[in-house]
């Protein structure tokens, strides 16, 4: 029996049975930048793809600055204000800054596929420009809860909007380079606000004398906040100067009054496609999954540098360089080479390199060769991050775009919740299982191995990363995903 349309992708420039002509979206046939947009020379453009994703990615450059800003102001505004608990305070803060997406990211991709996606990323950046406002007269960790909960919802709404923006304004060639720059975007700005919260702090030294300064709230934090909301206006002032095309498809859509049965339907309609087709559920389980692994070392890489490398906070430092180094080399490899690589199969082969990385990393003694190897990481990680984000852009109809991406982030987050919580646990746990059973040390052919907790739960870590590659692998390749093929 044939799959229902809305689980089938359409191969470029075809239209699979039963269609609709009117609303059946090919991926040739997407809404993109006029052709005068896309070809008309200039730097930018070659690098970019399009005018219009340039303006795009400086929004979201700008905007991304402000969040990290926002968020370091946040959390030492929260210590500030704890009263002797800033250790729970803080906690509370960031915990509001991450619940909320467990629940609401599926839903806000369902706004995101029915409403306008320009006028919601706009709005979505004024109501955080306005709470980043009011902020600096906040004087309880209560309120600082409240308004990172408020933060993170516009934020949930803005994010599967610009994910399910960026092939209508870019050509499919030019994805996987388009991925790169909004990765680099989304962490490299991190820096950026980091100096700039370390700046403000002598601006408001030399603003501490003059007479507004008390009751504007002009100290560190309250001028990070005021900076954080004007970056978040300037972003809202470029998305709306945006032409972003819509299909036919999504302008009906819109025309639909939304009602709690419709956006039900919506919601089930994109999980199931998010399960059911072979090649989205490969790039969910390699993504989402693999970050059960991966997100171990961020918790459990102090403890191994101090314990089995015997370098301490330092070695720590190196191992976290080493892995942004390898981050960054995966990224522009992929940019570079975009055009000739087989995107899903070199994306299932890079995340069964990363588990095989790890597994190799936790078994050194020595930091060279951990360095090395965590590189090697750091690599694949890059490789995987933005060929998963392409393959989706390409697989998927603007539709259901924006469901699928809200799905994918709500993986994401679980999986890297899961990671920090049960990495440290699973550490302790094998360590003292280790130290019942071998005294954590084994010797095999005459060679002294060391099984501390952190090794053993590091080597966990990747053979979790190796088994999301084998499901993902078998997801396209298994039986299941032929019969959908044949029919």
């Amino acid at each position: 029996m044939a799959e229902p349309p809305s689980t089938r992708i359409a191969a470029p420039g075809t239209r699979l049975p039963g269609d609709d002509a009117e609303t059946e979206i090919g991926l040739d046939d997407r809404p993109r930048a006029s052709l005068t947009e896309l070809d008309e020379p200039g730097r930018h453009v070659r690098v970019f793809g399009s005018h219009a994703f340039f303006r795009l990615w400086l929004a979201q450059v700008v905007s991304a600055t402000g969040d990290w800003l926002g968020l370091i102001a946040i959390t030492a505004l929260a210590a500030k204000v704890s009263a002797g608990s800033e250790g729970v305070a803080i906690g509370l803060v960031l915990a509001a800054r991450i619940g909320p997406g467990f629940f609401l990211a599926p839903i806000t991709g369902v706004f995101a596929d029915r409403l306008d996606r320009r006028k919601l990323m706009v709005g979505c950046d004024i109501g955080r420009a306005a709470v980043l406002a009011c902020l600096p007269f906040v004087d309880n960790v209560l309120g600082l809860v409240v308004a990172s909960l408020v933060l993170e919802v516009f934020t949930l709404l803005w994010t599967p909007a610009k994910e399910a923006t960026v092939p209508n304004l870019v050509p499919p060639e030019r994805l996987a380079s388009t991925n790169s720059l909004s990765l680099v975007a989304a962490y490299g700005t991190f820096p950026v606000g980091a100096g700039l919260f370390a700046l403000l702090s002598r601006i408001a030294e030399a603003l501490s004398d003059a007479p507004f300064a008390s009751a504007l709230r002009l100290d560190q934090d309250g001028l990070a906040f005021y900076v954080d909301s004007l970056t978040f206006l300037t972003a809202a002032l470029i998305v709306a100067t945006l032409s972003i095309p819509s299909p036919t498809a999504r302008e009906k859509a819109r025309s639909r009054r939304i009602n709690l049965g419709a956006g039900i339907d919506d919601l089930k309609e994109g999980w199931q496609f998010a399960f059911l087709n072979p090649t989205v559920r490969a790039v969910n389980l390699g993504l989402a999954t693999g970050l059960i692994g991966g997100g171990m070392l961020v918790p459990l890489g102090a403890v191994f540098s101090n314990e089995v490398l015997g370098e301490g906070e330092a070695g720590f430092g190196l191992l976290t360089f080493a892995l942004g180094l390898g981050v960054c080399v995966g990224v522009l490899t992929v940019a570079a080479l975009q055009s000739r690589l087989p995107k899903l199969q070199v994306f299932q082969a890079a995340v069964l390199a990363a588990g095989g990385s790890l597994l190799a990393a936790a078994s050194m003694s020595s930091m060279g060769a951990a360095l090395v190897l965590v590189a090697a990481l750091g690599v694949c990680a890059g490789v995987v991050y933005v060929l998963g984000f392409t393959v989706l852009h390409e697989s998927v109809d603007d539709a259901l775009r924006g469901r699928i991406f809200g799905a994918l982030y709500t993986l994401v987050r679980l999986c890297v919740l899961l990671s920090f919580l049960v990495g440290p646990v699973l550490a302790e746990l094998l360590d003292g299982l280790s130290g019942r059973l071998v005294d954590r040390h084994v010797e095999i052919l005459g060679v002294g191995i060391a099984l501390p907790g952190v090794r053993l739960a590091l080597w966990a870590a990747g053979a979790i990363i190796v088994g999301a590659g084998l499901l993902a692998t078998w997801s396209v390749r298994g039986p299941e995903a032929t019969a959908r093929e044949e029919t």
